[in-house]
């Protein structure tokens, strides 16, 4: 990436210093855009000359600051946008689609991808259910759902009531802080922490974010969750009103969990599959494909079976279940993964449970509940030769990726919109820049006056707001503002430090081709310019 071959240019052209001050960089053609070094050749990103007996080191400084703005405005051609494909299918670790005799298959926004407008009516349903049965108070009817307000993969700390961005290695983003709908300050933060932005790891503990005081959101369903709780939190504080964090937090999650369990939300796509479900001749299209060429379905979802089969008449036909070789429903994950009491029960066709022990799983059957253990002593389905797709990372993926061994993938309708930023000038200027700018700093660090300090420390504070999702803007005239979950040169979703999937893919990649391309670590028989 030019990013990369400009910091490096930053580190090899910009001037070095001895004991007695700065001297002028090697004339070798080692700088993108120089070329053979020659009579009065001049690379940008070297210093015209070392700074004068007289002359302030902070302005020497800033002139190689604009020689490098330069060199990265005239080495970053508009085609190196859109490199990008925002439909194609990304590994982090090697894989051939020849290899996989088995594909499974989540149902809701795996299989059945729902359009956006379904969070606003989760949100509302949610949302009267807290006044009218949990009793709280009629003015958060006042709050609708924003959108734009949060992403998947966020942290809650449930006693602080802070809604935060924390990375892989416990920090907490700063500039990513709320408190109901408000920032909270990075000092503010800090000090909530004990001076530090780092979470102890017992708080995080269990897995993935699953500890005693810190929730992470992770499936799409989360996103009208983390809206009502911030809501909810936001008019108790505006309003002055005492309130126990853990309590709120609770009785948040219980609203949103009864517009699933009182059927709210099936009742909904039922009455009109065309406005909810997305893609679904895309779906019919990939399951056959892979019929076709001999390979084994299962699905898994929680969902259950009548609000299955409808959506999948709905895409698939009538002889959906003739695709797949078994049909789990209401399986109750995570802990379908890792419960082995839950035996399997059959079910007929109008959803009545049979009560015969299950000895073997039969194509054309439906099943509920059950354990994975039972399923892959019954089926062998075991190890690589398995890929199964799912929506959330951690209690559809990881797990079964780490304890038993499948190859897994995961459906992030996000990801295309990421990708489109991704391959915006503007993001690869603002990245290409944040390198340029660390091999600044790299080379120039050794200047330790007072002046040079408040200029290190200038690109400092650039460095960081560009990171934080700040505008391609000169340290000079720094942007006033951050967003908070917005994306940025590191910040894109999903960041690999957690997606510990075999691949990830928008929904609207196309149906897997039996042809071999490589992209970025490993192999993956899949969509063209994978």
């Amino acid at each position: 990436m030019a990013g990369v071959g400009l910091r490096a240019a930053a580190r090899r052209c910009l001037p070095r210093r001895d004991h007695g001050g700065p001297r002028a960089a090697s004339s070798s053609p080692s700088c993108p855009g120089c070329g053979p070094p020659g009579p009065g050749a001049h690379c940008p990103g070297a210093p015209r000359s070392a700074p004068a007996g007289g002359a302030e080191p902070s302005a020497h400084l800033w002139a190689r600051y604009q020689d490098m703005r330069r060199l990265v405005h005239d080495l970053l051609p508009p085609e190196v946008c859109s490199l990008l494909n925002p439909a194609a299918i990304y590994a982090n670790n090697e894989i051939s689609l020849r290899d996989v005799e088995v594909y499974g298959f989540d149902y809701d926004y795996t299989l059945a991808q729902y359009a956006d407008t379904l969070h606003p009516e989760i949100f509302t349903a949610a949302r009267d259910i807290l006044i009218e049965h949990y009793k709280y108070p009629e003015g958060i009817r006042k709050y609708d759902y924003n959108p734009s307000f949060a992403i998947r993969g966020l942290h809650y700390d449930i006693q602080k009531s802070l809604l935060m961005k924390i990375d892989a290695f416990h920090y907490v983003q700063l500039g990513t802080a709320y408190r109901g709908l408000q920032p909270v300050p990075d000092e503010e933060v800090i000090d909530l922490y004990g001076g530090t932005q780092h979470i102890p790891l017992y708080q995080m503990s269990g897995f993935y974010g699953k500890g005693p005081s810190i929730k992470q959101f992770m499936d799409i369903f989360s996103l009208p969750e983390m809206a009502l709780l911030s809501c909810v939190v936001d008019h108790f504080l505006g309003h002055g009103l005492e309130f126990d964090q853990a309590h709120l937090y609770k009785d948040v999650t219980d609203a949103i969990r009864d517009v699933h369990v009182k059927g709210l939300m099936y009742q909904w796509i039922e009455r009109d599959m065309e406005k909810y479900i997305l893609r679904g001749d895309e779906t019919f299209a990939v399951l056959s494909r892979l019929v076709a060429h001999g390979k084994q379905l299962f699905l898994i979802t929680n969902s259950p079976f009548s609000f299955v089969d409808k959506g999948m008449r709905h895409m698939v036909g009538a002889d959906w279940r003739q695709l797949f070789d078994v049909v789990i429903v209401q399986a109750d994950k995570p802990s379908f993964f890792t419960d082995r009491r839950k035996p399997f029960r059959k079910l007929d066709e109008k959803g009545s449970l049979h009560w015969d022990r299950i000895t073997r799983l039969e194509k054309g059957k439906i099943y509920r509940q059950g354990n994975l253990f039972d399923f892959l002593r019954l089926t062998e389905w075991r190890g690589p030769r398995v890929l199964y797709f799912g929506d959330h990372l951690y209690s559809d993926l990881a797990d079964l990726m780490l304890r038993h061994g499948w190859r897994t993938g995961a459906i992030i309708p996000e990801l295309e919109r990421e990708i489109r930023i991704i391959n915006t000038e503007q993001y690869m200027h603002s990245l290409t820049w944040q390198q340029a700018l660390t091999g600044l700093l790299e080379r120039m660090q050794t200047y330790q006056d007072a002046e040079s300090r408040q200029v290190l420390a200038a690109w400092m504070k650039e460095r960081q707001e560009l990171s934080s999702g700040a505008s391609f803007a000169p340290s000079t005239t720094p942007p006033t503002s951050r967003g908070a979950w917005c994306a940025s040169p590191t910040s894109t979703w999903p960041p690999s430090a957690v997606c510990s999937t075999t691949a990830w893919t928008s929904p609207s990649t196309p149906a897997a081709r039996p042809c071999s391309t490589r992209h970025r670590s490993g192999w993956i028989s899949s969509a063209p310019d994978a």
